[in-house]
C-alpha cells in the first residue's frame, strides 16, 4: 500500500510539472512575440531616423512653469519700456535742439549785419532785438547745458511782454520814423551816439589789458569827432579800416573771472545775466551824456531816440529773425548767453 501511494504521488507530481512547464512556456512566447514586435518597431524607426521619444506625445507643461514664463515676459516688456521711452525723449530733445540751432543761424546772419553799427543797449528794447547780440561761431550746441535759466516763468513772461511792446510800439513807431528820415540820416545818428558812447569801451578795453583796443577807441574818437564832423561820420572804418572794439564792464568783469550769474529778462531791455546787468550800471556812470544830460527826461529822450533810430535802421533784419525762428525765447537766450561768452574770450 505504500509502495503505491509512492508509485500514485509520484505520477501526480510529474503531471503537475509537466502542466507547469507547458504553462511556463506558452507565457514566455507571449512575451518574446511583445519584444520581437518592440525590437522590429525600434528597427524600423532607426531606418526612418526616428527616434522613440520623438514620437512621445509632449506632457502639458505644470501651471508654475507658465506663470513662470507669464512672468518673465511681463518683466522684459517692462524693462523695454524704459528704453522706448529714453528713446522717444532723445529724439524729442534733438528736435528741440534742432530749432534752437536754426534759430542761432538766424541770429548769426542777424549779428554779422550789426556789429559794425555799434547798436545801443536801448536799440534792442525788444526781446526779438536782443538777439543783435546773439550767436557765436562755434557749435551752437557745445555749452547747452550751461545755460542758467533759474528764473524761466518769469522770464518768459517779461520776454512775451517786450515783444509786445516792440510789435505794437517800437515797431509801428520805427515804421513812421522811416518815412520822415531817410536812410542816410538815420546812420548819420548813429554815428553820433557811437561816438559819443566811446568812452566805456576805452576804459574797459584799458582794465581787461586790450592794449590794441583802447588805442583804436582812442583814434576812432579823435579821427570821428574831427574830420568825421562830431562823429557823425565814421572816416576811421571807412578810410582808414579802424574798426571798434566792443569792450563794456560785464565782460571786465568776466575777464577778471566773475561767472554770468542766472539769465535775467527785464521790461523794456535787452536779454541780461546778472553780472552784465551790474556793467550796465557802471558803463551808465562812465556814459558822458549822463553828466551832459543831468536831467532825467532828457536823458530819457535821447534814449527813446536812439532806440527808435536802430529799430528803423535794422527794420528789415529783425523782420527777417521773426519769420525765421519758431521758439525765439530759447533761440535768443541761449545765442545772447553763446555770444558773451565769446566776447569774453576774444
Amino acid at each position: 500500500m505504500r509502495r503505491g501511494d509512492r508509485g500514485a504521488r509520484s505520477s501526480g507530481s510529474i503531471w503537475l510539472l509537466a502542466a507547469t512547464l507547458t504553462v511556463a512556456l506558452g507565457g514566455c512566447g507571449t512575451f518574446a512575440g511583445l519584444a520581437q514586435s518592440d525590437e522590429a518597431l525600434t528597427a524600423g524607426l532607426q531606418e526612418r531616423g526616428t527616434s522613440a521619444a520623438e514620437l512621445t506625445p509632449p506632457r502639458p507643461a505644470p501651471a508654475a512653469a507658465l506663470e513662470t514664463e507669464r512672468s518673465g515676459l511681463d518683466a522684459a516688456a517692462t524693462e523695454s519700456a524704459p528704453a522706448d521711452l529714453a528713446r522717444a525723449t532723445v529724439t524729442e530733445q534733438r528736435d528741440v535742439r534742432g530749432a534752437e540751432v536754426a534759430g542761432a543761424e538766424a541770429l548769426r546772419s542777424l549779428l554779422d549785419e550789426l556789429d559794425g553799427r555799434a547798436a545801443p543797449a536801448s536799440a534792442v528794447l525788444a526781446a526779438d532785438a536782443g538777439s543783435a547780440l546773439a550767436q557765436s561761431a562755434q557749435d551752437p550746441l557745445d555749452d547747452f547745458e550751461e545755460e542758467y535759466d533759474p528764473w524761466e516763468p518769469f522770464n518768459e513772461k517779461m520776454f512775451s511782454f517786450n515783444r509786445g511792446v516792440d510789435r505794437w510800439v517800437l515797431k509801428p513807431t520805427a515804421r513812421a520814423y522811416m518815412f520822415i528820415m531817410p536812410e542816410p540820416w538815420q546812420v548819420l545818428i548813429s554815428n553820433g551816439f557811437d561816438n559819443i558812447n566811446f568812452v566805456p569801451r576805452f576804459v574797459n578795453s584799458l582794465l581787461q589789458g586790450k592794449w590794441g583796443g583802447a588805442g583804436r577807441e582812442l583814434g576812432r574818437f579823435l579821427i570821428n569827432s574831427t574830420a568825421g564832423i562830431g562823429g557823425l561820420f565814421d572816416p576811421a572804418k571807412d578810410y582808414w579800416g579802424i574798426d571798434k572794439s566792443r569792450e563794456d564792464f560785464g565782460q571786465t568783469l568776466g575777464v577778471w573771472g566773475s561767472g554770468p550769474g542766472p539769465y535775467l529778462v527785464l521790461p523794456l531791455m535787452e536779454p541780461l545775466t546778472v553780472r552784465d546787468g551790474i556793467g550796465k550800471v557802471v558803463d551808465g556812470f562812465m556814459d558822458p551824456l549822463t553828466y551832459v544830460l543831468p536831467f532825467f527826461w532828457d536823458r530819457l529822450g535821447m534814449m527813446v531816440g536812439n532806440a527808435v533810430n536802430e529799430r528803423a535802421l535794422n527794420y528789415e533784419l529783425f523782420q527777417g529773425f521773426e519769420e525765421s525762428v519758431i521758439d525765439m525765447y530759447s533761440a535768443v537766450r541761449h545765442g545772447y548767453l553763446q555770444r558773451r561768452q565769446q566776447l569774453i574770450k576774444e
